[in-house]
């Protein structure tokens, strides 16, 4: 099922026209405005990289993080309808294991500055309950990588719950099938144990997927 909604996803962001953002452009959609938000604290964090260090940024992004991403659902996306019937304690300890690796990737994966920009389309297009929301991350001598973020709302603000590399590619539908045979195997708690490998993976500076 979920493998069909991935293709589904990818095929109406497929036909959907990309207008890329100006300086002229005003970012009015809530949607949009948190991924801004996001952004200039990771650039932040960028361009400050080799002063903060590995920890630096890991401490720094947290609360951005908190702020733009809605993890229990991305969790939930990710381990499917056992995710019902998991103690509270499992959960938890899935979504903490999940959290340190989220902010973790991303210190480890931007951990300089070379005069990168992103880029937020304006434009947010909504699919039932979520937003589409598109970025852009261009190099300054580089061919640029899209971003779309699958957003909905929690706790009265839009948050991130999917990231689709290039365009398409869900991070939760990867996450899922890589996750499966350790969830299968050892449990919630062997599979938040593998998570909190990989965390520990980006902050000994090995860089992951964001």
């Amino acid at each position: 099922m979920l493998r069909k909604f991935t293709l589904l996803f990818a095929l109406l962001i497929a036909i959907m026209p990309l207008v890329p953002a100006s300086a002229a452009d005003a970012v009015s959609d809530p949607a949009a405005q948190q991924i801004e938000g996001f952004y200039g604290s990771l650039l932040d964090s960028m361009k400050r990289g080799p002063q903060l260090g590995m920890m630096g940024r890991y401490k720094a992004l947290e609360p951005a993080v908190d702020k733009a991403f809605d993890l229990t659902t991305t969790m939930r996306l990710i381990i499917g309808p056992g995710w019902s019937t998991m103690s509270d304690a499992d959960r938890n300890a899935l979504i903490a294991a999940f959290r340190r690796m989220t902010v973790a990737n991303y210190a480890s994966n931007f951990d300089s500055y070379s005069g990168e920009r992103f880029e937020v389309d304006p434009n947010v297009q909504t699919r039932g309950p979520d937003k589409l929301v598109q970025t852009k991350l261009i190099p300054q001598h580089d061919a640029p990588t899209l971003f779309i973020y699958r957003m909905r709302q929690s706790d009265g603000a839009w948050k991130i719950i999917d990231v689709y590399l290039a365009g398409f590619v869900s991070q939760a539908a990867l996450k899922r099938s890589d996750f499966a045979s350790t969830l299968a195997a050892q449990g919630a708690q062997g599979l938040a144990a593998r998570i909190n490998s990989l965390a520990d993976s980006s902050l000994a500076g090995a860089k992951t997927n964001p």
